[in-house]
């Protein structure tokens, strides 16, 4: 990938903003290491071996899909790793908060940590917001991205097909189809991508402490603070843009701020993840990939079936619950924290009985992959989208494309909210 030297200094700027942001929060939060010391049923939906959860997971989940964890700092947790409990915490939204309030005094989360938008908001106010935003991503609305989704993906297979030796797929293509894609949704500008790539990216490393990701979600929306003021002053076309000519008498700066960062949270670093992880379980299984080359009907069932087998988002935002609580006869008292292991459920034998490999054949409907409720992912159309283009061409594009490296040699990441691989090389031909 080709920078200019502009770009590269404010890649550089922000980077050197996001570790700032990191080290004054992580003064006051818990350190990587003692994240590493917290109770390993706790960490096990956060770690993966290769594409699979790891055997304390399946393990745990066999013997108590909703099994209760004691906290360090004062606080109760249970982990839910059923596919119908996943589905029973998820959906009782009555029974459940996801406000952020419930954090904050928590393991050094302070209320300044808010990031706002709709995961960490209840009705009314989610309510509220999720009615502002899912005009915006209807089918209709969304087909106008059509041309341009394709036309970023052969810009990037072009860019690849004159690189020399062998090529990085996560930094020459996973990561710039949804970067690019997020940019012409918001109205951000192209030359702004490197920074919010960044501060996409830190959020979802926990090594670097407990509220690390808060630091990286205080510098973002700082960055789209100034965006939306931006769009107040003079509206693009862009979903930004829309907002405020339709609802802005109805959304203040703050909470459209955040909605920004919740779709670059949903929608960047969660594609660019399924699409690297995507295209490793092509080049494993050179008979799906020809299938994808000469059907096009086999696109979409092959990524609703990748999407359950890699759930790159590995846990849901975490619940709290209202009031006492019964989920499969296990009784959650009221105000403990629950997490929902949604690969764990997407794994679970009662719902994938063969043990839950990986098979393109399989009609993956219901899966977790985007969760479930009222908190399902609302940009989970566009992420269908960006996959069904990219995985076709480049197959297509590439048809003798091959690691460049020993499968052994592929670096995971270790302890992480949405899963990943950090590089994957190959040779194109």
């Amino acid at each position: 990938m080709e920078f200019t030297l502009k770009a590269n200094l404010r890649s550089r700027i922000a980077a050197r903003l996001g570790r700032i942001y990191l080290s004054r929060i992580q003064k006051n939060g818990i350190s990587a290491s003692a994240i590493s010391r917290l109770p390993e049923p706790l960490l096990a939906p956060m770690r993966r071996d290769g594409l699979d959860p790891v055997a304390r997971l399946t393990e745990h989940q066999a013997e108590q899909p909703v099994s209760k964890v004691p906290l360090p700092f004062g606080m109760d947790a249970w982990v839910v790793t059923g596919y119908d409990e996943v589905k029973a915490v998820l959906g009782a939204t009555g029974g459940f908060s996801n406000d952020f309030t419930n954090l904050a005094g928590n393991a050094g989360v302070v209320e300044d940590h808010n990031p706002g938008g709709l995961g960490f908001s209840d009705p009314p106010v989610h309510t509220h917001l999720r009615r502002i935003l899912t005009p915006e991503f209807t089918m209709r609305r969304l087909r106008r991205l059509t041309p341009r989704i394709e036309a970023i993906v052969e810009e990037r297979l072009d860019a690849m097909e004159a690189a020399e030796g062998p090529v990085d797929l996560v930094e020459a293509f996973a990561l710039p189809i949804p970067s690019l894609t997020i940019c012409e949704l918001l109205g951000v500008p192209y030359e702004d991508r490197h920074d919010f790539q960044q501060l996409a990216m830190e959020r979802f490393d926990l090594f670097g402490g407990a509220t690390a990701p808060f630091g990286a979600i205080s510098a973002s929306l700082s960055y789209f603070r100034d965006v939306v003021k931006k769009q107040r002053e003079n509206p693009g076309d862009g979903l930004l843009g829309m907002i405020v000519k339709e609802h802005g008498d109805t959304v203040d700066d703050e909470e459209l701020a955040g909605l920004a960062d919740g779709i670059l949270t949903g929608g960047f670093e969660t594609t660019a993840s399924m699409v690297a992880l995507g295209s490793l379980l092509l080049l494993q299984d050179p008979q799906t990939a020809a299938r994808l080359r000469d059907d096009e009907s086999a696109a979409a069932p092959f990524v609703e079936e990748a999407l359950r087998y890699l759930t790159v988002v590995q846990v849901a935002f975490p619940r709290f619950a209202r009031e006492d609580i019964e989920i499969a006869g296990v009784l959650i008292p009221k105000g403990d924290l629950v997490l929902c292991s949604l690969s764990g459920g997407n794994r679970d034998a009662k719902y994938t009985p063969d043990g839950g490999g990986f098979d393109p054949h399989r009609k993956a409907s219901g899966h977790l992959a985007f969760g479930y409720g009222i908190h399902r992912c609302i940009g989970a159309e566009l992420a269908r989208m960006e996959l069904r283009a990219a995985y076709p061409a480049l197959v297509k594009r590439f048809p003798g494309m091959r690691l460049a490296v020993d499968p052994e040699e592929l670096a995971f990441r270790k302890l992480s909210i949405v899963y990943g691989v950090e590089s994957l090389p190959v040779h194109l031909r």
